[in-house]
């Protein structure tokens, strides 16, 4: 069986805006904020798309 490619989310930083709506959306905790940018922890992101979907400034993809 071929195992596909797990791609966590990621932050635009310069588009960031610092809301932290994504920290309390994502359901395994895997973001937090560094020097007021959200920061995706790869180890635990499970690639819900929760993060993505809460951005306001669509600074989060898959």
């Amino acid at each position: 069986m071929e195992e596909g490619i797990f791609m966590a989310a990621k932050v635009d930083k310069e588009t960031c805006v610092g809301c932290e709506s994504c920290v309390g959306t994502c359901p395994v905790e895997a973001i937090e904020m560094n020097d007021g940018k959200a920061v995706v922890d790869e180890g635990k992101c499970v690639e819900c798309g929760a993060c993505v979907s809460a951005c306001p400034v669509e600074a989060i993809s898959l």
